[in-house]
This record gives C-alpha cells, structure tokens and sequence, in this order.
C-alpha cells in the first residue's frame, strides 16, 4: 500500500510524529466525525510528544546511567530506612533546580546506584542534564586528559551538567593530583548545578577518607554543607535478591 503523499512530506520536512498521526487518522473512520481543528490539534500533540521523547532519549544515552531504574520502582517495603516523604520530595528534582547536593550512604549492595539511577532518570524525564560516572573513573578520565590536552574542555563539559552523579566516592586512596581534580569539579559546580555522591563511605570519614586536611577542608565545605542526605540501612539487596532465586 503506497503511503499517503502528505504523510510522505511530513517525514521529508522532519515532522515525523506528526507523519504517523497522520497515517492513523486517514485509516480511521472514526476521525471523520472530528473537524479540521481538533483533528489538527492531535497532529501537533503526537509531534510534540515525538520531540519531547526523542530529546529525553537523547538526556539518557548522554547520562550513560549504570543501571536502569526510576522512582516509581522504589521499593519501600523492605526495611532499609528509606525515608518516603523526603524521596517522594527529591523525585520532584526542585532540589537540581536550586543547586542543592544530594548525598547516599550506605554498606555494599544496598541499592545506592540503583536510587542514584532512579533519581538521574527523573532528573532526564524533568528536562536535565544528567552524567553519571564512576569516581575512580572519573578521576583517571581526568588525568589522561591532562596529559593530552583535554583537561579545561573537560572541567567545562562536566560543570555544564545540572546532575552529576559521582559512585563509589571516596572508595579508593586519592593521590594529590586526584585531590586537586575533585576540588576543580565540585568548585566549578557549587552553587551552580547539583552533585549527587553515593558511597559506602560515611560523611564522617569523608575528611580521612580524602586524605589532604586542607583540600578536604574545601570539597566538604563545597559538598556536604548544602546538601540532602539518604542513609540506607539493612543488609545487601543483592543478597536477599540471590536468596530468593536460590529459593525459588
């Protein structure tokens, strides 16, 4: 069946939500009871919603999430101490919107990267730049770049991303240049765009944890101080997840 010759200039001039609306109502008999406004008005709509899916598409290949997860999956049925209100709160991302920080601690296993994910996912759905990266990755990513050149561009790129999502903080002894590296990003983006730290590490041995007095002094102060926290409790999900498959 050859395809109608306007949908088919639709998709030339780009308008490819619209191309498709437009295939589904000459097909359907039911639109001819509509008028010409209101059958238009559905072709806007499935263009715009189009766009708006293929942009967050884009959000979340850039984002390069570890692992798939949204807020609407959480589980707060197994007790971990996960506080409803304030992450029902955090899920409106108002918290991306006013630069504030957002903190997740926890043992091994309990599910920080899949809610560091969750949240980063909502923050795409809400129209933000999202990164998510590996600290110890990140900082390598940070030192070949200075050795190749490509060290401002990409303090830039990462200061332009309203989330950030740093995994695995602080789990690994920091070398002085790594130091100085995390004090150049979380300072390009304090006051200016949101950090979001998940980590095993508890906030009160962040200072030792980082290893220099006074540069731990300045990435706490830039970090710590304006910034919600979640602590989750309770023994690994990937434990109980592998009981229970074993169990089955």
């Amino acid at each position: 069946m050859l395809r109608h010759p306007t949908a088919a200039r639709l998709e030339a001039l780009g308008f490819h939500g619209m191309a498709g609306a437009f295939d589904e109502q000459i097909t359907d008999a039911a639109m001819a009871n509509l008028g010409f406004e209101d059958r238009f008005a559905l072709l806007v709509d499935r263009e715009s919603a189009w766009r708006d899916t293929k942009r967050l598409q884009a959000r979340l290949r850039h984002a390069k999430l570890r692992v798939q997860a949204a807020i609407e999956d959480i589980d707060f049925r197994t007790p971990r101490g996960l506080d409803r209100a304030l992450v029902l709160q955090l899920a409106e991302s108002r918290w991306i919107a006013d630069h504030v920080n957002l903190i997740i601690t926890g043992p091994t296993g309990s599910g920080k990267t899949w809610l560091s994910c969750a949240f980063g996912h909502r923050a795409a759905r809400d129209d933000h730049s999202v990164l998510y990266a590996r600290t110890p990755r990140l900082l390598e990513d940070l030192a070949v770049a200075r050795a190749d050149g490509r060290y401002p561009r990409l303090l830039a790129s990462l200061a332009k991303v309203r989330l950030l999502i740093l995994d695995d903080w602080a789990i690994t002894p920091m070398t002085a240049d790594q130091r100085r590296d995390l004090l150049e990003v979380v300072e390009d983006r304090c006051g200016r765009a949101s950090t979001l730290v998940a980590t095993q590490i508890p906030v009160t041995e962040w200072h030792a944890a980082i290893g220099d007095a006074t540069l731990a002094d300045a990435i706490l102060d830039r970090l710590v101080h304006s910034s919600h926290r979640i602590e989750i409790r309770g023994e690994s999900m990937r434990k109980r997840l592998a009981e229970k498959t074993l169990g089955a």
